[in-house]
C-alpha cells in the first residue's frame, strides 16, 4: 500500500512545484494544456466508450468563452455568471441537436457534429453585435479566488488543472459505474444493450451533454486566462484538435487525454524553434503516432513501464 503511493506524492509534488520552477512561457503551455484537457475528456468520453466521433465541440467551446466576455464585459456581471449561463446554454443546445442528430452513425454523425462547429463559427463570426466579429471581445477580467487574483499563469495553472482533475475524477466515476457498463455495451453491441432494456438514444444524449458542459467550461477558463476572445479561435480547427487529443493519448484513458492535449500544445511550440518547416514535422509526428502507436502515447508509457518492472507487484 505504501509502496503505492510514492508515485501518486511524487507526481503531486512535481505538479505543485512546477510553476515555480518553469518559466513563464512554459507555464503558460501548461495552462493551455488543462484547459485542451478539459475540452478533450468531453470528446474521448463519446469516441472512447460510446463510439461517436464528436467534431462540434468547439461550438460549446466557443459558446462558454462568449457568455464569460459578454456577460462580464458589456453587461458587468459576475464572473461566475459567464460559467453559469454558458454551461447551461451549452447543454440545452446538446440536448436540442444531439437528440435528433444522435440517431446518425458512422460517418453520417461525424458529419452532423462537424456541420454543428461550421454553423457555430459562422455564427459567431456574423452575429457581431454579440462576438465581436471579426474584433472580438476583449478587456475579460481576471478571475479571482476569495480576493485571490489570478492574474498570472503561475497562479491560473493550479485552478484550470483543479479543473482538469475534476473533471477526469466525475468522468472516471461514471464509466467505471452501472451507465459506464451500459456505455461499453453500447459501444460494443448496441442491439443487445437495446435488448436489455436501455434507451440507448437518452444514454448517448445524455452523454454529449456532459460532453458540450465540459467543452463550455474549457471555453469559459480560456476566456478569463486570455482576456480576449475572437472567432479565430473557434474555428473546425479547433474541433479537429479537440478530437486529436483523445486520439494520440489514447482514447479509452484520462490520463492519455493528458497526454494527447500536451503533445498538440506543446510539441507545436518546441518545433517553432526550427522554422518554417515545423508544420511539415508536426504533421509527421502525428501520422507516426496514430500508426505506430496504435493505444496512443498511454500505451507507449505502459509498454515502456512493463518493461522497467514499474507495472509488477512485489511483496
Amino acid at each position: 500500500m505504501r509502496r503505492g503511493l510514492i508515485l501518486p506524492l511524487i507526481g503531486f509534488a512535481v505538479w505543485a512545484v512546477l510553476p515555480h520552477v518553469l518559466t513563464r512561457h512554459l507555464t503558460d503551455l501548461l495552462v493551455f494544456t488543462a484547459i485542451y484537457t478539459v475540452a478533450g475528456i468531453g470528446v474521448g468520453l463519446l469516441l472512447g466508450h460510446c463510439g461517436i466521433v464528436n467534431l462540434g465541440q468547439a461550438a460549446f467551446y466557443g459558446i462558454g468563452a462568449y457568455s464569460c466576455a459578454y456577460l462580464t464585459v458589456e453587461l458587468g456581471f459576475p464572473n461566475v455568471a459567464g460559467f453559469v449561463v454558458g454551461a447551461a446554454i451549452s447543454v440545452v443546445l446538446a440536448l436540442m441537436v444531439g437528440w435528433p442528430v444522435l440517431r446518425l452513425t458512422g460517418y453520417f454523425l461525424a458529419l452532423a457534429t462537424l456541420a454543428l462547429s461550421i454553423i457555430a463559427s459562422s455564427l459567431f463570426y456574423e452575429w457581431d453585435w454579440l462576438t465581436g466579429g471579426e474584433l472580438g471581445i476583449g478587456g475579460i477580467p481576471k478571475l479571482d479566488v476569495f480576493g485571490f487574483k489570478l492574474d498570472t499563469p503561475g497562479r491560473f495553472y493550479y485552478l484550470a488543472w483543479v479543473v482538469a482533475f475534476l473533471a477526469m475524477l466525475l468522468v472516471n466515476n461514471l464509466v467505471t459505474s452501472r451507465t459506464g457498463l451500459m456505455l461499453r455495451g453500447m459501444r460494443d453491441s448496441s442491439e443487445a444493450t437495446a435488448s436489455l432494456g436501455v434507451d440507448l438514444q437518452w444514454l448517448r444524449t445524455r452523454v454529449f451533454m456532459l460532453s458540450a458542459l465540459l467543452g463550455s467550461i474549457a471555453g469559459s477558463l480560456f476566456a478569463h486566462y486570455v482576456s480576449f476572445t475572437s472567432v479565430q479561435s473557434f474555428t473546425v480547427d479547433k474541433s479537429i484538435g479537440f478530437l486529436l487529443i483523445p486520439v494520440l493519448g489514447g482514447v479509452r484513458s484520462l490520463w492519455g487525454v493528458v497526454l494527447g492535449a500536451m503533445f498538440i500544445t506543446i510539441l507545436p511550440e518546441l518545433l517553432s524553434q526550427i522554422g518554417d518547416i515545423h508544420q511539415i514535422l508536426f504533421g509527421l509526428a502525428l501520422v507516426a503516432v496514430v500508426v505506430l502507436l496504435p493505444d496512443g502515447l498511454v500505451g507507449l508509457l505502459r509498454q515502456t513501464a512493463g518493461k522497467l518492472g514499474w507495472g509488477r507487484t512485489g511483496s
